[in-house]
């Protein structure tokens, strides 16, 4: 049977956070870059079936297809590695500084990758520009202000706390996407145990900071009425924690605690 059980998916979590922090800087941005265009093109997707259907859960039926193609080909997942990388700090296989060092070559290939695919959909969405903005690129402006403005309305606690707790409750679901994809041993029983939370997370609208690296910018260079100070001090960076917390907090440790092996 391909089936994996959870003390085995712990052992797995373990080993590759270690493998993580092992990889050498330029592994890392090039990873996280070439991750953060398959969500991309995943984001794009969704939004265009959901404007032109009118169904929200359409779009979150097609977006799973990015992160299980980041999952098959194990390139680096900022929102996974929240999960699995402070977990072998905790085992003692890695250490705090390979752990941070590890999150911000991560995080710089995201914001590289993020940036470039805003600017090559944006350029594609408007024909460079010279166009009146199409179905997905006024979904991708709405959903900019919505994950922006909107919680600048509320002020800074209760907008900035709102994106918080959405960051937690998405990578609840996103790392458990990931660590799923570790209960099988087959490549149709990976992408059938990842599909699930993931839908769940893009039909709820939960805050994904990795996907908002890509579809904020792209927003802006759309003509989203939103500032880059609005992009990071109402999402990206409460979104970042978020998150942390929702992955490390909720899915490694509960885990690791109830399957551990003596």
């Amino acid at each position: 049977m391909s089936y994996v059980a959870p003390p085995d998916v712990v052992d797995s979590m373990l080993e590759s956070g270690e493998t993580k922090t092992q990889l050498t800087a330029g592994q890392l941005v090039l990873r996280a870059a070439f991750s953060v265009f398959l969500l991309a093109g995943a984001t794009v997707l969704a939004i265009t079936a959901t404007e032109e259907t009118g169904v929200d859960l359409i779009g979150a039926l097609l977006f799973p297809m990015g992160l299980v193609i980041v999952v098959l080909l194990n390139v680096e997942l900022l929102t996974g590695n929240f999960a699995l990388v402070p977990l072998a700090v905790v085992d003692r296989r890695a250490s705090y500084g390979t752990m941070l060092r590890n999150f911000w070559w991560v995080l710089l290939g995201h914001i590289v990758g993020g940036l470039t695919a805003a600017a090559l959909f944006a350029a594609m969405l408007t024909r460079w520009w010279t166009t009146d903005t199409d179905d997905a690129a006024k979904g991708i402006i709405d959903m900019t202000v919505t994950k922006t403005l909107e919680y600048q309305e509320l002020g800074y606690l209760a907008g900035a706390g709102l994106a918080l707790l959405s960051g937690i409750l998405c990578n609840w679901l996103v790392a458990l996407g990931v660590v799923m994809g570790m209960t099988s041993t087959s490549t149709t029983g990976k992408i059938m145990a990842i599909w699930p939370p993931i839908a769940a997370f893009f039909a709820l609208g939960l805050e994904h900071s990795v996907v908002n690296l890509f579809l904020l910018p792209a927003g802006i260079m759309l003509g989203a009425p939103v500032g880059i100070d609005d992009w990071w001090v109402w999402n990206q960076i409460p979104v970042l924690l978020g998150n942390f917390i929702g992955g490390f907090v909720l899915i490694a440790l509960p885990l690791y605690y109830a399957h551990r092996k003596k």
